[in-house]
């Protein structure tokens, strides 16, 4: 098993795909999207499975496909089939905005992909619209539909925004009344691809007091192992709501992810601003063992938290770079 220098045990990987995405969400990224990263820079399906197959021998038994938007990569479909294939992964789950996956959620299922996170701020198609800038709310909500309809597991990520969708907290709490869903309210990011500050306002403390106004019965219920969500449940309700503290980051002691970006850097931490890049070392000719040494020394040198990774290592730029190009 992979372990770092804290003693916390490394079993899940979160693999973004790609870098690009077909929505323009105002906390993700600039009106006219990114330098996109170039074809012959991201890693071929060849080299995912490979880096994959090389976690699984070391513990990995979690992989999450992220991106940008997953399904906007080309023949997405067949690798995700052929990572659920990979001995000794045991969970593959993705994180998609919903616009492209209703056609593929047979093959999802049937692939074994237990749980899926859809990104939805808000549920008024104007503010959708406002917030995405594209005009696709009924087919993010069809998806939904879709995935619940084949029994797979949902949880809905709303990023909260001062002034943006506030009103919607708690319509989205609601949905979780009749819906088997797990609501889930995140913390602001600065990883939004502007210079432009954000609200620290919204954070969890706020957001939940803001649910418990009006929701007074709401219970906390116990949190699974390394998880980045505080749950909760409100008696009598279906689903669950969570809230994560993803910018205060008090969530860190017991991390267990990782990640790669779509152009093949390890990171060890979302606020960590340098990584290895495996797919330059695979290509220059690295058998497995040697990526495996590369991992292992990645690892040992994670840092405690966010706080310290940022401190160490990221920049004020780095700071302001999208998610897409980090991985979701």
């Amino acid at each position: 098993m992979l372990t770092d220098k804290f003693g916390r045990t490394i079993n899940y990987l979160r693999l973004a795909v790609v870098d690009r995405c077909n929505l323009r969400c105002t906390y993700c990224m600039p009106e006219n999207g990114l330098t996109w990263i170039k074809q012959k820079e991201l890693m071929t399906d060849e080299e995912m499975l490979r880096i994959c197959s090389v976690f699984a021998e070391l513990g990995v038994d979690k992989i999450r496909i992220t991106g940008g938007e997953p399904f906007v990569r080309k023949n997405i479909i067949n690798l995700i089939g052929n990572l659920s294939r990979l001995e000794g992964i045991t969970d593959l789950s993705l994180t998609t905005n919903g616009l492209l996956t209703e056609q593929y959620i047979p093959q999802l299922k049937e692939f074994g992909v237990k749980s899926v996170n859809l990104s939805l701020d808000t549920l008024d198609e104007e503010r959708f619209f406002t917030i995405t800038r594209r005009k696709s709310f009924n087919t993010v909500m069809k998806t939904l539909e879709a995935l619940l309809e084949h029994d797979i597991k949902v949880k809905v990520n709303t990023v909260v925004m001062e002034h943006q969708n506030i009103e919607d907290i708690i319509p989205l709490v609601l949905l979780t009344q009749q819906l088997p869903i797990d609501v889930r309210f995140i913390e602001e990011m600065p990883f939004n691809g502007n210079d432009g500050d954000i609200s620290l306002k919204w954070n969890y403390p706020q957001i939940y007091k803001h649910i418990r106004e009006h929701f007074p019965e709401i219970e906390k219920t116990a949190d699974p192992k390394s998880s980045t969500s505080y749950s909760y449940r409100i008696p009598g309700f279906t689903g669950n709501i969570g809230i994560i503290a993803a910018y205060t980051r008090s969530f860190c002691g017991d991390c267990n992810r990782i990640r790669i970006t779509p152009s093949g850097v390890l990171r060890s931490c979302l606020y960590e601003g340098t990584g290895i890049n495996l797919k330059d070392e695979m290509r220059s000719g690295k058998t497995d063992e040697e990526l495996k040494n590369s991992i292992i020394n990645c690892i040992q040198n994670k840092s405690r938290d966010g706080w310290e990774a940022q401190k160490l290592s990221l920049t004020e730029s780095q700071i302001h770079q999208s998610m897409a190009t980090i991985g979701g």
